[in-house]
C-alpha cells in the first residue's frame, strides 16, 4: 500500500509499504479522506523522536483522519459501508487496569498511531477497531473530521479544568491545540478567554472565533490584561497549551486564588515550578495525556455549531505533495493553523 513514510530523522518517502490489512469481526475499513499534519509529525520527521518514543525503523506518519467506511467486519453493527467517520488514534489493551478504569489513554499498552513502532494512517485505506470509530454528523466535513483528534484534547482539558459558567480562562499558545482550547473552553461555560502568542497573524484570527481577547506576549503583559479584566482578581483558569519552558513555568502569575491550572503543551525539558506561588493561591494543577470518552462531545458540538473550526483550516496538500506538506509544516507561514493532506477519492 502507499504511503507516507518516514524513513529516519529529516527523510521522507511516499512509497508502497506492506500494512496489516484483515478486517477482524469487530474491524472497519477506511477509505482515508483528510488526514492533518500534528506537531508531533513534524518533530518526528525533524528529530526522529519524542522523549522515549524514537524512530528505529521506518514508519507510516499520521494519526489526525477522516474517511469513509468500505468494508465492516461481521459483529459490528453502529457502522455501515459508506458511513463518513474519524478515528480514535490511540487503541488501549481491552484488558488492562487502565482500560477497566475508563482511563484508556493512560494505558501503558495503548498502541498509538504514527507513535513508534505502530504505523500512522497517511495511507489510502486503514483497518481500525470499530468501537474507536465514530460516525461525522451530517454537515460535518471531512477536514472538520480531521481536526476532531486535536479537539479532543482541547475539550479534555476543559473537562479537567472543571470550568463553572461565566469563568474566564487564559490559554497560553495560540497554535492548533491552544486556539481548539480556547474553543473549548468557551463552550464549556466560559463567558471570554485571553489568548497568547508571540506571532501576531495567528492572534488576529484567534480574536475572530469568538469572545476572545489576543494578547502579544512579545509587547504586552499578561498579567496587567488579565487584571484589567477582572478587576485584579485573575484568570479562573490557565490553560499551558505552548509547551513553552518559559510559559509553563509561569501560569500562576495571572492566575486567580483558589484558581485551576490545566497542563496541556509538553516542554521539551524539565522546567522549573514555583511551588510557593502555587500554595499562596492554593491553585489546583491538573495535567492532561490526549484525551478518553471525548470523540462523541466533539461531534456534538461540531454538529450543533456550537463549535466552528473551519477557520482554523489554513492550508490543504494533495496526497502527492505530501512531503511538500511536512517541509511547509516545519516552518509555515506566521498565518497558518493548521496543515492538511487530502487523498484522490
Amino acid at each position: 500500500m502507499r504511503a507516507v513514510v518516514l524513513e529516519e530523522a529529516k527523510r521522507l518517502s511516499l512509497r508502497e509499504i506492506a500494512l496489516p490489512d484483515t478486517v477482524g469481526p469487530h474491524d472497519v475499513r477506511v477509505a482515508i479522506h483528510t488526514v492533518g499534519v500534528c506537531g508531533s509529525d513534524v518533530h518526528y520527521y525533524q528529530h526522529g523522536a519524542i522523549g522515549p518514543f524514537v524512530v528505529r525503523e521506518p514508519m507510516v506518519l499520521g494519526h489526525e483522519a477522516s474517511g469513509t467506511v468500505v468494508e465492516v467486519g461481521g459483529a459490528v453493527e453502529h457502522l455501515h459501508v459508506g458511513d463518513r467517520v474519524c478515528m480514535e488514534p490511540g487503541i488501549p489493551d481491552p484488558h488492562s487496569k487502565a482500560t477497566r478504569l475508563g482511563l484508556y489513554n493512560l494505558d501503558p499498552a495503548v498502541r498509538f498511531w504514527a507513535t513508534p513502532p505502530v504505523h500512522g494512517c497517511l495511507t489510502p485505506t486503514v483497518v481500525h477497531p470499530a468501537a474507536f470509530t465514530h460516525r461525522l454528523p451530517d454537515g460535518v466535513s471531512y477536514a472538520e473530521g480531521a481536526l476532531v483528534e486535536p479537539l479532543a484534547v482541547g475539550l479534555h482539558a476543559a473537562i479537567k479544568a472543571q470550568i463553572k459558567p461565566g469563568d474566564l480562562a487564559v490559554v497560553m499558545g495560540a497554535g492548533p491545540i491552544g486556539m481548539l482550547t480556547a474553543l473549548a473552553a468557551l463552550a464549556g461555560g466560559c463567558s471570554r478567554v485571553v489568548i497568547t502568542d508571540v506571532q501576531q497573524p495567528k492572534l488576529d484570527l484567534a480574536a475572530t472565533l469568538g469572545p476572545i481577547v489576543p494578547v502579544n506576549v512579545a509587547r504586552q503583559d499578561l498579567a496587567e490584561v488579565v487584571h484589567s479584566l477582572t478587576d485584579g482578581w485573575g484568570a479562573d483558569v490557565v490553560f499551558e497549551a505552548s509547551g513553552n519552558a518559559r510559559a509553563a513555568a509561569g501560569v500562576f502569575e495571572p492566575l486567580c486564588p483558589a484558581g485551576r491550572v490545566v497542563y496541556i503543551g509538553m516542554p521539551g525539558a524539565p522546567v522549573p515550578l514555583d511551588i510557593v506561588a502555587a500554595q499562596v493561591k492554593e491553585a489546583r494543577i491538573e495535567t492532561v495525556f490526549r484525551y478518553a470518552h471525548v470523540y462523541p462531545r466533539a461531534l456534538a458540538l461540531l454538529g450543533s455549531g456550537r463549535i466552528d473550526v473551519k477557520p482554523l483550516i489554513t492550508d490543504t496538500f494533495a496526497f502527492e505533495d505530501s512531503i511538500a506538506a511536512f517541509e511547509y509544516a516545519a516552518r509555515p507561514r506566521p498565518e497558518s493553523v493548521k496543515v492538511q493532506i487530502a487523498l484522490p477519492q
